[in-house]
């Protein structure tokens, strides 16, 4: 690792993060919330929240994937969505569901990269709870354009951290 210049598990811990919080909303896979915690991670998110019936480590099918990454990334269990979107937005986060839905914010729009912002991601088949996406401050959808349009969470969540952090153009 120190060849590649990469932070130990204890310095990432203590390092900078991004001000993301990534929420899953009833996701049923162990495999993907272990994604979900590497991806985190890689992107340094400041935390995820885990809602409803989403699995929590410790578990080694979450571990098997994750890679370490539930001992580097903040997380907080969640009764409810709305509870962790409430608690997101109570510390001065905006909330953006990642859906596809009328009027929805196109990934590469800029406004919805500024400030604090909480990610809802949705469960694999039935996405962002109907009750999260009405009290979002937007819906994020990722332009695709192949026959089935959509994308797996764990992949979904690394495109969307990516055009999160990357460096704009312009700057």
């Amino acid at each position: 690792m120190d060849e590649l210049g990469r932070k130990s598990p204890d310095e990432l811990k203590e390092a900078e993060k991004h001000p993301i919080i990534v929420i899953l909303d009833d996701v049923r896979s162990m495999h993907n919330v272990g994604s979900v915690f590497r991806t985190c991670d890689a992107f340094a998110a400041e935390a995820i929240y885990l809602c409803g019936y989403t699995p929590a480590p410790p578990h080694r099918d979450i571990h098997k994937t994750a890679l370490g990454a539930t001992e580097t990334v903040a997380w907080k269990n969640f009764t409810t969505t709305l509870d962790a979107v409430n608690d997101a937005r109570e510390n001065g986060y905006k909330i953006y569901a990642v859906e596809q839905v009328h009027n929805s914010i196109m990934l590469h729009n800029p406004e919805w990269k500024q400030g604090k912002i909480a990610l809802v991601f949705g469960n694999e088949v039935t996405g962002v709870n109907e009750e999260v996406i009405k009290i979002a401050d937007g819906c994020i959808e990722i332009p695709q354009w192949g026959a089935k349009h959509s994308l797996n969470i764990s992949v979904s969540v690394g495109v969307v951290l990516w055009d999160a952090v990357k460096p704009q153009e312009n700057s």
